[in-house]
């Protein structure tokens, strides 16, 4: 077990410094001059050239990578050029508002997609069963910044039931948390679409195993089947998938939080991408990164949590 955890934190930590790598290597190469954006076009040569030695701009790629890296692993990931502060501060200001979505998002993906799922496993080749595949077909089909307008026309401006955009803070948790509810929906479905599917295949399968047809024999009623002895026994590749969608919804909320105007990191890093803000892009997308290779370490630990049988491999 030992030897198992070792392999993992070795592999999360070297694809880490390898994204690191991937990262600053994408950010330096891209065209454009950072001074520029910064000054402007009326900028001289001069206020440019001192600007360059002042960002470090004319040390060698190596050294600027290692001490951007080292600086990094304490926190600093400099300061930002549109913003004229550190990129940490931007950073812990706006992160609350994604992790905020992201779970919210997360929540209601899972239990939308169990629920469709497992009733659809239990319906198998029934008008519920078809009813389930055609609507995630369709969640599946729907680019979410469609669904996302497709909600505040309805909701928003038809109905007038919600707010189209715009996040009140947390000082009014019930307003807070009603701007919340279409950017959750339109980032939840799509994903809950993909999750339902799995989720009834592999309730499918376990559904034809022999201890199924002995806990129905013994009376077992058909709720009790499918909740307690079905979906624990179907977890492992709905875990794999809910791993790999947390990190598509943090991902995700680049596109929710711009249709919406909330104030996160998604938001963040389009203005930084626009003004050429070079320190922050390369924090922001290092973070996402890191949250990504971070979901996948996690679920691999999770296996040997749910499966005693792969604990017994490792």
């Amino acid at each position: 077990m030992a030897y198992f955890l070792f392999r993992r934190t070795l592999g999360f930590v070297l694809t880490l410094l390898a994204v690191s790598i991937v990262v600053f290597a994408v950010m330096n190469i891209l065209p454009g001059d950072p001074a520029l954006t910064i000054l402007g076009l009326d900028a001289t040569e001069d206020a440019l050239a001192a600007l360059r030695e002042q960002l470090g701009l004319n040390d060698p790629l190596l050294s600027r990578y290692f001490s951007w890296i080292g600086n990094a692993l304490t926190g600093d990931f400099g300061i930002s050029h549109s913003f004229r502060v550190p990129v940490s501060e931007l950073i812990a200001e706006r992160l609350p508002m994604t992790l905020s979505l992201a779970v919210a998002g997360m929540i209601f993906t899972v239990i939308l997609a169990l629920i469709m799922g497992i009733g659809a496993a239990a319906n198998h080749r029934k008008a519920g069963d078809w009813g389930v595949m055609f609507l995630s077909q369709l969640g599946i089909a729907v680019p979410a910044f469609w669904l996302s307008m497709l909600l505040v026309l309805l909701f928003a401006v038809k109905l007038r039931w919600l707010p189209p955009g715009g996040f009140p803070g947390w000082s009014d948790p019930v307003a807070a948390m009603r701007a919340l509810i279409l950017p959750t929906v339109a980032l939840g479905l799509v994903q809950s679409s993909v999750l339902a599917r799995v989720t009834r295949s592999s309730a499918l399968e376990v559904m034809r195993q022999d201890f199924i047809r002995t806990a129905r024999a013994t009376g077992f009623s058909r709720q009790r089947v499918l909740w307690r002895h079905v979906l624990p026994n179907a977890l492992v590749p709905i875990v794999t998938i809910v791993g790999m969608q947390f990190a598509a919804l943090v991902t995700g909320t680049i596109v929710i939080e711009n249709v919406f105007y909330l104030p996160g990191l998604g938001r963040l890093i389009f203005q930084s991408i626009a003004n050429r803000d070079l320190p922050t892009v390369q924090a922001l997308v290092m973070l996402f990164a890191a949250i990504v290779v971070t979901a996948n370490f996690i679920v691999d630990l999770l296996y040997v949590v749910i499966d005693p049988r792969l604990k017994a491999r490792a």
